[in-house]
């Protein structure tokens, strides 16, 4: 499921653990990604918070999560925040 975001898109940690079956997975979906994404290349910059803000905090990887969607062409606020309206899938 995390494989299948497109480039220039992005999906919240809640949304995929409700299509995986889990509708308060939220934090496991975090896990998953935090221990997995080099493993199986998954792109964990496409996964943010609900309301369209990055979770990662500054030095933490905020940074370069804002680099990469940048390079697909997601548009990330000043604030971290990207419209899910027109970025979310």
């Amino acid at each position: 499921m995390i494989k299948a975001i497109p480039k220039g898109k992005v999906s919240s940690y809640s949304r995929i653990a409700k299509a995986a079956g889990l509708p308060n997975g939220a934090r496991q979906v975090v896990r998953i990604l935090h221990s997995l994404s080099r493993k199986h290349d998954l792109p964990w910059f496409r996964i943010i918070r609900q309301d369209g803000y990055i979770a990662l905090e500054e030095g933490y990887g905020k940074e370069e999560q804002i680099a990469l969607l940048s390079a697909e062409g997601v548009e990330v606020s000043e604030t971290g925040r990207v419209d899910m309206g027109k970025f979310g899938v």
